[in-house]
């Protein structure tokens, strides 16, 4: 037995049709076949004039097997893999080309890739399933005001695993973390008078980070959202206090602020609210006193003060400390 099997496997996150040349090409010189009569390249297959065979409905053996009969008398035999659920069919086709006397010579061809990032497309398509009618019932029922806390939660449980340094708790709080993000925005797209969706999330932050970094990104035009105005070439930043001063006063701009503390949220913890004002403060030349009494608060300002001169941050040496504490404690209990 001879011949010539070319499995063609495609991406379900890339949109049908866009092929490699060498898939359309292998397409348009072999002898096209598949197991599933809706599979979505073949209205594209269709308007390129590629005839296409839709096998009859078999088990995973009985397919392998048929395939590798007909390959024998095609070069090539291209068999159009399923999108998902294709696990089963490759143990059953690479259990009887071991067996056979005389195999086909087998290649798995994929005739498109998934780009970094595009399993973020599977998370979009997953909670718009879980929101929909015949979804979810919890999920369809939030809000932005009922999910605060969620988001609140998993905020902390991310600084935790950051703080442990466990990679793979981080990774699945950056999850969780996520999954916040895309919720959000799937109950705004719902809105009846401003929607908007997870796309303009991510288009706004990415027109946001063009802008705000000229020294990144100079000479090249950019349309943020809602203007017409191209990003201003900028000379390269040489450290990275040039980048934060440079992003402060873009930031500024944008905001129309007419204070150094406009825009700090008043909600941050204490310590990391007092080291974003006295930050922003000095980062704009504004030379107030820290302190302006005995008390308690203002002994913990002068620590945050102290913390920034030694280049440490006061929230996280705290928490370390509450820590370490926390330790002691548990090693006294036992």
């Amino acid at each position: 037995m001879s011949g010539r099997l070319v499995l063609l496997s495609t991406s379900p996150r890339v949109a049908p049709g866009l092929l490699s040349w060498h898939a359309w090409s292998v397409l348009r010189d072999g002898y096209v076949v598949t197991a599933d009569e809706n599979h979505p390249l073949l209205p594209y297959l269709l308007d390129a004039d590629v005839d296409v065979e839709t096998l009859p409905l078999a088990g995973d053996d009985v397919l392998a097997r048929d395939l590798i009969a007909r390959a024998a008398n095609a070069d090539p035999l291209v068999f159009l893999l399923p999108q998902v659920g294709e696990e089963g069919f490759a143990r059953a086709l690479t259990t009887l080309l071991i067996d056979a006397v005389a195999a086909p010579a087998v290649e798995v061809l994929p005739g498109s890739y998934d780009l970094p990032g595009a399993r973020l497309l599977d998370l979009v398509a997953t909670m718009d399933r879980l929101r929909s009618p015949g979804g979810c019932p919890w999920d369809a029922e939030q809000t932005h005001e009922s999910l605060m806390t969620y988001l609140v939660e998993e905020t902390y449980e991310t600084i935790e695993a950051i703080e442990t340094g466990d990679l793979d708790h981080l990774r699945e709080e950056l999850g969780d973390l996520l999954l916040q993000v895309v919720f959000h925005s799937r109950i705004a797209a719902e809105h009846t008078e401003a929607p908007w969706s997870v796309d303009d999330v991510a288009g706004d932050i990415v027109d946001k980070l063009v802008r705000r970094h000229p020294h990144v990104f100079a000479g090249t035009v950019a349309q943020p959202a809602g203007t017409a105005q191209p990003v201003e070439t900028a000379q390269a930043a040489l450290t990275a206090g040039d980048v934060e001063a440079t992003w402060e006063t873009l930031k500024s701009a944008e905001k129309g602020r007419s204070s150094a503390v406009d825009g700090v949220p008043m909600g941050l913890p204490a310590l990391s609210l007092a080291a974003k004002l006295i930050h922003r403060a000095r980062s704009h030349g504004v030379e107030v006193p820290v302190t302006d009494d005995e008390g308690v608060g203002s002994r913990l300002m002068q620590l945050v003060t102290d913390s920034q001169a030694a280049g440490l941050d006061a929230e996280q040496e705290l928490r370390a400390a509450a820590r370490r504490y926390a330790a002691r404690v548990r090693s006294a209990e036992g």
